[in-house]
């Protein structure tokens, strides 16, 4: 069963009310396998490249071909060495699924940068997926749990991080003149400090977010 989906059209026709969701990188078949027979997930979604090579291609055939007729299985195609692109695509498509749903992400697969991004939007999403799981390359049988962090801004935090991707600040107490006294010069100076100890901003040449930033606005 091959079924691409893009996260920008509907999805949420395609599962059914409560079940599990796997959302998984991949490249070789055998972790996307694993994963799936321990966790037997109604919905399959994997993480894949705009243009797959050879090989992932062969994989993907295996998988449709092995779970298939038992578990619908999805697609997404993304940028392989975009993290902040794959992140987005990601959360887009965590935010499509029923709320009912229990997702869960499991990164094992594909390229490192797949599955950073993956794990970023994870994060992104804490309230929404259920458990991140590696399976390490020395045991392919074991699971590693990872936890589920989330950036856990501020009201402050947030806006100020909305107001530096969507406008050009030369400094901080350019920022500061420019938000109307909705927070004061204090306030900016301290939330400033806070996340750029979270290296979510830079302000080398101008206030600019940092691809963590990026992410941390999904």
């Amino acid at each position: 069963m091959e079924t691409d989906i893009n996260p920008d059209s509907e999805v949420k026709d395609v599962g059914v009310m409560g079940k599990k969701v796997l959302i998984a990188t991949v490249y070789s078949p055998e972790p996307v396998l694993l994963a799936s027979t321990r966790l037997g997930p109604d919905r399959l979604i994997l993480i894949i490249d705009k243009e797959p090579d050879k090989e992932q291609s062969e994989s993907l055939q295996l998988i449709r071909e092995s779970l298939g007729k038992v578990i619908d299985i999805k697609e997404v195609k993304t940028d392989v060495y975009d993290i902040v692109g794959v992140a987005r695509k990601c959360v887009e498509v965590i935010d499509m699924q029923p709320k009912e749903d229990e997702i869960y992400v499991n990164i094992t697969g594909g390229r490192k940068t797949k599955a950073i991004g993956l794990l970023f939007a994870a994060y992104a999403r804490h309230d929404l997926v259920k458990k991140i799981a590696y399976n390490p390359e020395e045991d392919k049988k074991a699971i590693v749990w990872l936890p589920r962090l989330s950036f856990r801004l501020t009201d402050s935090q947030k806006t100020l991080l909305e107001k530096i991707e969507t406008s050009k600040f030369e400094s901080i107490k350019d920022l500061a003149d420019k938000l109307d006294g909705s927070l004061s010069p204090a306030m900016v100076y301290r939330a400033i400090d806070e996340l750029k100890d979270m290296d979510l901003i830079t302000t080398e040449e101008g206030l600019r977010l940092t691809d963590a930033g990026k992410i941390a606005r999904l």
